[in-house]
């Protein structure tokens, strides 16, 4: 008696029996079906201006005592201090939230990662290096994202693709533009279409990537029949990009409304950098932030996406100052605490630099004029790190800041003191300011179902 062995699967031969004999070049991903048993081988008018929603994130936290004046209980006005002095140009625009807890139930505190992990998923890791659920970003983005050409954009200063804090989970981990030159091409290169243009004309190449992306998306359901599991449900996932694409595509066939906020910018140069080696320093992560932070304000503006990421420094801070090896990181770790100021000053200058990457992000946003108010108006944005004194590597009362007014929906410039309380509850309060319909959001001692009332307009 005979056994007959299945014949194994490659991409070559799905890509055949999903689209037959029609020469059609779409990339697959890698199924386990593909893989040895190791896995190791082969606005319209007259509708209001939306809200946008938009995170940024540095590494590092702040120095104690040194960056806000912690208050007893919540109240209008945030007293900022020498590290974030920059931010009192644009106080009136922002709430600081301080004093919440992030509890691990047990887990272990993996420094540098917990921290951003949990705060922005709502449930704390088990191991270093997993994401064990999506992101409120994108938990956003499936709410608002459609109508956009970009579901999400997302920049990294400090020129690290990877480096993103946006993620489905530990394996879907979204990839940032390393550069303005990138982030430009990306928003306002060929397939850009400025909505103020009178004449306006469908792309021919837009199209036909539309009906190809049509024509692969119908033919995937006979073949995945014969896939186990764990492929189905990535190939699911895969799936749903391609539907997403299909949807940048299709906006990009109709006539954008006219904007008179959307002016679109010149082309940007890369910063001025020897090679690589001081595409991290101080200066080059500060300049190169100021440009990529116009590029996505004019995005946002231009309607190009209603969500977006700004990594300004990693959660391992692996810039460092002119001329000089030790990276922030490491000067955590090494440098003494000055008698004197009672602080690392070293670590404070990358901090407050931090702190002025911020205050020129928001003032960048409300700088565009937008309906009766400012773009940063119509924006909601969430900037957090993974620690509150990296010295430490502490995590409870990580600092957290919501910039704009949630197109008026949020009261700003306000205190508010999280007692203890998970820290979760900023990040669910956000999701409900930008109409996620979430009654409870987070794991364990995490979980929530409380808003911050007292920032609701």
């Amino acid at each position: 008696m005979s056994i007959l062995l299945p014949k194994p699967l490659t991409r070559r031969s799905a890509m055949r029996g999903m689209l037959g004999s029609t020469a059609i070049a779409v990339g697959m991903p890698f199924l386990d079906c593909f893989l040895n048993n190791s896995g190791t081988a082969l606005a319209a008018t007259g509708a209001p201006i939306p809200t946008r929603f938009g995170t940024w994130y540095w590494g590092m936290g702040h120095t104690p005592g040194h960056a806000v004046v912690e208050k007893r209980q919540t109240q209008m006005g945030i007293d900022f201090l020498e590290e974030c002095e920059a931010l009192n140009a644009i106080k009136h625009k922002v709430n600081y939230f301080g004093t919440f807890g992030m509890p691990l139930d047990g887990r272990s505190n993996y420094t540098h990662w917990s921290g951003w992990v949990a705060n922005r998923t709502g449930t704390a890791p088990m191991r270093v290096n997993e994401i064990p659920t999506v992101t409120l970003d994108l938990i956003v983005a499936d709410h608002i994202g459609a109508g956009s050409r970009f579901k999400t954009l997302d920049a990294s200063a400090i020129g690290i693709a990877r480096e993103n804090y946006s993620a489905r989970n530990t394996d879907s981990r979204g990839a940032a533009d390393p550069s303005p030159v990138s982030l430009y091409a990306r928003v306002f290169g060929p397939d850009f279409m400025d909505p103020n243009k009178a004449d306006f004309k469908p792309n021919v190449e837009v199209m036909l990537r539309k009906s190809v992306l049509s024509a692969f998306n119908d033919s995937n359901k006979e073949y995945i029949k014969n896939l186990g599991a764990a492929d189905k449900a990535r190939l699911d996932e895969y799936f749903t990009s391609i539907r997403e694409i299909e949807n940048q595509l299709a906006h990009q066939l109709e006539k954008p409304a006219a904007n008179e906020a959307c002016l679109v910018p010149p082309a940007p140069k890369n910063p001025d950098v020897d090679g690589v080696s001081n595409v991290r320093e101080v200066p080059v992560v500060t300049e190169t932030h100021k440009v990529m932070a116009k590029l996505m304000a004019m995005a946002v503006a231009c309607n190009q996406t209603k969500v977006f990421n700004m990594v300004f420094t990693d959660n391992f801070a692996t810039w460092r100052k002119k001329g000089e090896t030790y990276t922030h990181h490491l000067v955590t770790h090494e440098e003494l605490v000055d008698e004197k100021l009672g602080y690392q000053p070293i670590a404070f200058y990358f901090n407050k630099a931090c702190m002025d990457g911020w205050a020129t992000y928001l003032q960048t946003f409300d700088a565009i004029k937008e309906g009766d108010g400012t773009l940063l108006d119509n924006c909601l944005i969430f900037a957090s790190s993974e620690t509150n004194y990296a010295r430490l590597h502490t995590i409870d009362g990580v600092p957290v800041y919501l910039g704009g007014k949630a197109g008026g929906k949020m009261k700003s410039g306000m205190h508010v003191v999280g007692g203890g309380d998970p820290i979760t509850r900023v990040g669910f309060t956000a999701m409900k300011l930008m109409g996620v319909p979430l009654e409870k959001w987070g794991t364990a001692s995490l979980q929530t179902s409380k808003v911050i009332s007292d920032i609701y307009a």
